[in-house]
């Protein structure tokens, strides 16, 4: 079981582009004792964005047929630790916790598989990872920032799974109360309850125990006010130096360029010539990225039966728009590109904190192997374009795979990716001097872009 308590997801990185590193709670106990209502009632409490809740029984190992027909009998341990895929556990944690993608797989308890259906989840701010043996393996506890220990009566506990077991997994009243006496109790008392010397904080009676939860969650919340949540955008601390990073591509200032901009930034531009020239000018960009990609040698036959050596794009492309402005350069990236694919993600900026959070990402399944076009219509500040190419990066695209177009752009976020990102390349129609430090708009700029193009 996992799930995401909220659909964004915080910056996880810093101005320099280094990650942030996600708070990870385990909170341990025996069966039943209540470790996911704790879990839930931590993070219901904390009321902060991007939480997530990892559960250990996503994680149990992959049965032979002769231990799916012990199980099916009721004569397997899964209450030992040699039921669990540890290596899978520590590596999906270690991933989480440095913000990156990972594939949370589906049990079935009833037929005791593993299914090929998984949850995708990304990093958070706080990761609270529940399992009987969350405090046993010594590497996944050194990810710990806080490990807690639920311990709750065993009379309570059996009451629970044989209301649990027989209400939601079909089983009867007899075969529980036999897997418990053979199985979970002996499990527990051999290898659950010396884990709880492991713990920082034990909770006494679970979810009764208001008291040690709200501690538990004061504690988390004054260390994600001093730690994490210092995000504000400070234009002043951002060094811009006079020459344009090498990774920088800006058009040729032809007059013809200047005429297109020129209508684009008028404010008494109509909506219909507005997107007329918008769309001329992403081909113009997006054929200038064109020119970035490695093409080799190809010789074709031509009608007049004469042999003519060209060049051939040998690689696969995609584009990836951020939604929504970046949608505005989907018409030019198609009309250069034929057949082309493309993803999209949905990227929120805060206008007072400059602060972005994610919400939405549709990718090919291929985009690892692609050369990605990244397309969004104005670079102010940076921060988005940061958490861009960081999605794209945790979807295992290469650094150097990936070139931003955009139709402006300024010095500050240019220098912002470029000191992240060194090998992004970054292809731009135009630069404008500065960012307002208050609205966090480009001067002069275009406006809202997404707003003049789709008439909102």
């Amino acid at each position: 079981m996992a799930f995401l308590t909220d659909e964004g997801r915080f910056p996880w990185y810093r101005r320099d582009g280094t990650k942030f590193s996600s708070y990870l709670v385990g909170v341990a106990g025996g069966s039943a004792s209540g470790k996911t209502s704790v879990s839930k009632r931590i993070l219901k409490n904390l009321n902060v964005p991007w939480v997530i809740q990892v559960s250990m029984d996503s994680f149990y190992n992959i049965l032979t047929p002769e231990q799916r027909n012990e199980a099916a009998n009721n004569n397997y341990n899964f209450d030992h630790p040699d039921a669990f895929d540890f290596d899978l556990l520590l590596e999906t944690l270690k991933n989480l916790k440095e913000g990156k993608k990972v594939e949370i797989p589906e049990y079935d308890f009833v037929t005791h598989s593993r299914l090929s259906k998984t949850t995708t989840l990304y990093g958070a701010n706080v990761i609270i990872f529940e399992g009987i043996f969350a405090l046993y393996d010594r590497r996944i506890m050194d990810l710990m920032d806080m490990k807690i220990f639920v311990d709750t009566d065993s009379d309570i506990r059996l009451s629970r799974r044989l209301i649990r077991d027989i209400n939601e997994r079909g089983r009867d009243l007899n075969s529980v109360l036999r897997q418990y006496l053979k199985f979970v109790k002996p499990s527990f008392d051999q290898y659950i309850q010396p884990t709880m010397k492991n713990a920082d904080v034990i909770i006494p009676r679970g979810l009764d125990n208001l008291v040690a939860i709200d501690l538990i969650t004061k504690h988390i919340q004054s260390h994600l006010r001093e730690h994490r949540f210092n995000f504000r955008w400070d234009l002043t601390k951002i060094v811009c130096d006079e020459e344009l990073p090498k990774n920088v591509i800006v058009l040729e200032q032809k007059p013809q360029l200047k005429g297109i901009q020129t209508i684009i930034r008028d404010r008494s531009t109509k909506r219909d010539d507005f997107i007329f020239y918008a769309e001329r000018l992403a081909t113009l960009v997006v054929e200038r990225g064109l020119a970035e990609l490695i093409f080799k040698e190809c010789q074709v036959e031509t009608p007049l039966n004469i042999h003519y050596v060209g060049k051939k794009f040998d690689g696969q492309l995609c584009g990836v728009s951020i939604v929504r402005a970046g949608g505005t350069m989907e018409t030019g990236f198609r009309r250069a590109v034929k057949d082309a694919m493309i993803g999209k993600m949905l990227i929120q900026t805060d206008s007072k904190t400059g602060e972005p959070s994610l919400h939405y990402t549709k990718f090919p399944p291929n985009i690892h192997k692609c050369h990605v076009f990244l397309m969004d219509a104005q670079i102010s500040t940076g921060a988005a374009a940061l958490m861009a190419i960081r999605v794209l990066l945790d979807h295992n695209v290469p650094e150097d795979h990936i070139i931003f177009l955009t139709f402006l752009a300024t010095p500050i976020g240019i220098h912002t990716i470029s000191n992240a990102f060194p090998l992004v390349r970054i292809c731009t129609s135009m630069i404008d001097p500065k960012v307002n430090k208050e609205t966090l708009f480009i001067e002069p700029g275009m406006g809202n872009f997404g707003d003049r193009y789709y008439g909102t």
